[in-house]
């Protein structure tokens, strides 16, 4: 993507595993700027790959993405490697601590691999929220409970995902971790200090941000002691804490805006202005036809970002090709762990 150019900030979804023909017209809309592949899109590698052909020709400058984990969060599962929850990689971490980070190191690598096989730009991963009190939500998508844990683990994650030509998208800023509620279905509160956020969820992303890490998603999550806003909506999280104090210069996806837990700034509209103005790049509008029609019909943002525009060009996909024997050495060592060996 040349570097001057403007990307809209709306990611939507697709019904099925073909383009409509009502789509084909979305994909052309300036305010469209990314798809988002679930389940429902997906069947074997070619398929999906068939599908990425058909978007990339209708809009060969959106970022196509996918939540790709692994365990109960992988859209892609026909054809694809089954990761694991990233959970096993902090209970490895406890016993042999190099194993676990080489080993992520290459799930991470091989995650990104079989993606960017099919010509997948990013996948929402690695979560560096911490495995603490809400098992219901983020529980074993987490790799541990301690902070510098996840921060190693993730760490390494994220370079084995650089290796196969894909940039890494942490979430959820600051932390989703230590909440309990879902905000696919609620507004969840963290009443804690910010002291005591950064003392525990926000530590693995301010190491990585030291790292350079290319992108984050934002948590529908109100942290009342900071702001009464959910940081995806939040200009104290987004624009103050998180650009200023803390230099973050990636791109910042807001969570989907057809979640619960967005429903308390208003109508699809108001989230989208909210979310744009508190500096989120990128707005996912999922399983919601009719609030993508909505915005695509009514909804008027003031005028594009270049520099938005820059830090999404950035995710885009490198080219890559990957090595058959590490495909297979990753695989292979990925069965050994789950053979407790």
């Amino acid at each position: 993507m040349k570097s001057d150019t403007v990307m809209g900030p709306l990611m939507i979804d697709l019904a099925g595993t073909e383009l409509t023909p009502e789509e084909t017209e979305l994909l052309q809309h300036p305010l469209v700027g990314g798809v988002i592949l679930f389940d429902r899109n997906a069947g074997p590698p070619a398929q999906v790959a068939a599908l990425v052909a058909q978007i990339r020709h209708y809009g060969p400058e959106l970022l196509v993405a996918v939540d790709q984990e692994g365990g109960r969060v992988q859209r892609l599962r026909d054809g694809f490697t089954r990761l694991p929850v990233l959970a096993r990689l902090g209970e490895l971490h406890t016993r042999a601590p190099e194993q676990a980070m080489a080993l992520a190191r290459e799930l991470g690598w091989l995650m990104a691999a079989e993606l960017r096989s099919v010509d997948v730009d990013i996948s929402f991963a690695p979560v560096l929220d911490l495995g603490a009190a809400n098992d219901e939500v983020i529980g074993d998508r987490a790799f541990a409970p301690e902070p510098d844990v996840v921060g190693k683990l993730a760490a390494a994650w994220i370079a084995g995902m650089q290796q196969a030509g894909m940039a890494a998208t942490g979430k959820h800023f600051p932390g989703h971790g230590s909440v309990r509620g879902d905000s696919h279905l609620m507004l969840p509160e963290d009443p804690r200090s910010l002291e005591q956020i950064s003392a525990s969820d926000l530590r693995p992303f301010v190491q990585l941000i030291e790292q350079g890490l290319p992108a984050v998603m934002a948590a529908h999550v109100v942290y009342s002691r900071v702001d009464s806003l959910p940081a995806s909506f939040s200009r104290r999280w987004l624009d103050e804490l998180l650009r200023g104090e803390l230099g973050f210069e990636g791109a910042v996806f807001c969570d989907d805006l057809c979640m619960a837990g967005a429903e308390v700034i208003g109508d699809i509209q108001a989230r989208a202005s909210a979310a744009l103005e508190a500096g989120c790049d990128m707005l996912p509008v999922c399983n919601n036809h009719e609030a993508v029609i909505s915005l695509l019909d009514n909804w008027r943002p003031g005028p594009p970002d270049k520099a938005s525009g820059e830090r999404l060009a950035a995710m885009q996909g490198q080219t890559f090709r990957p090595d058959p024997r590490r495909l297979q050495h990753a695989r292979e060592a990925l069965e050994a762990m789950e053979a407790g060996s």
